[in-house]
């Protein structure tokens, strides 16, 4: 491995040969997830640190042009909220990402399993919606230029020790310039389910286009339920508009997953993240609030 001499002394320049021995010839056992974007593999490198090894699917130029844009968004970026980028491989057709290992994988394989869900109490899951929204913070107000993530949703909040969650996913992330509030963009680019109408509709994304998907996946942490799914079973509904109904008439509290009831319960916590979910998908960009207001 060849170090990148820069700001993060971590990265590295891999050649295809290392990782395809630190990933056993990118064997299935060793598949971690599949996107859009490729497959993850768990790698090991020669000193036993383990690693996620993101492999592109193809080499084409939108392929490209988000490998780039990941490493140009989060390179010198460092939070504990954040996943971190330790190298990367570009050889022949071979268009790789290297991460740190998380070892309890992403955030909606756990609300979304009867199972797994149950392995996330209350209390954990709190934690993780602050984690959520302290990572939110340092893209929107202490990176310069901001950074808008453009695609933040359960799948792309990874679990690292002590189910500490950390944001991932930069492939789509788009960074403001000078006194930029909001960018006009050709198309709209995230996940149904969690797009704010003026970035769906209109191609305008903004801070308060991340804002809008946080307050889905809060929603989606204390009800245990997918939006989209929730848009597809119940046409002309969504999850926002049951939280709502719920919310006006004042039994919110019935909004909660069931496999989580515990003694960790705290109904004032549960009742105001309902609330800040709510205030972060309201439909005018206006109403929602910023991502400093989002103290916990």
């Amino acid at each position: 491995m060849n170090e990148l001499v820069g700001p993060v002394d971590r990265f590295q320049f891999m050649e295809f040969r290392a990782v395809a021995e630190a990933t056993n010839q990118f064997a299935e056992s060793n598949k971690l997830g599949q996107g859009g974007f490729g497959t993850v593999y768990k790698g090991t490198l020669p000193d036993g640190s383990e690693v996620a090894v993101k492999r592109l699917a193809n080499t084409s130029s939108q392929g490209m042009t988000e490998f780039r844009n990941e490493i140009q968004t989060i390179l010198n970026v460092l939070h504990l909220n954040l996943v971190r980028l330790l190298g990367c491989c570009c050889e022949r057709e071979e268009i790789i990402l290297i991460y740190e290992f998380l070892e309890n994988s992403s955030l909606n394989q756990y609300i979304f399993d009867k199972t797994r869900s149950k392995l996330l109490n209350w209390d954990t899951r709190y934690k993780i919606i602050k984690g959520i929204a302290e990572g939110l913070l340092y893209l929107h107000s202490y990176t310069n230029p901001p950074i808008i993530h453009r695609d933040l949703k359960p799948s792309n909040i990874l679990l690292g020790k002590d189910m500490i969650p950390k944001i991932s996913d930069f492939g789509m992330a788009k960074i403001l310039t000078g006194d930029q509030r909001e960018v006009a963009t050709e198309k709209a680019v995230g996940t149904r389910g969690y797009m704010a109408e003026e970035y769906a509709m209109h191609m305008t994304v903004s801070q308060k286009s991340d804002i809008f998907s946080f307050g889905v996946t809060v929603l989606e942490i204390v009800t245990g339920e997918r939006n989209l799914e929730y848009c597809n079973s119940f046409r002309g509904d969504s999850l926002l508009d049951k939280a709502w109904r719920y919310w006006n008439d004042g039994n919110c509290i019935n909004l909660i997953d069931s496999n989580y009831l515990d003694s960790s319960l705290v109904e004032e916590e549960i009742l105001r993240s309902i609330q800040v979910g709510l205030l972060c998908v309201q439909p005018h960009v206006d109403d929602r609030p910023s991502t400093k207001s989002l103290s916990y």
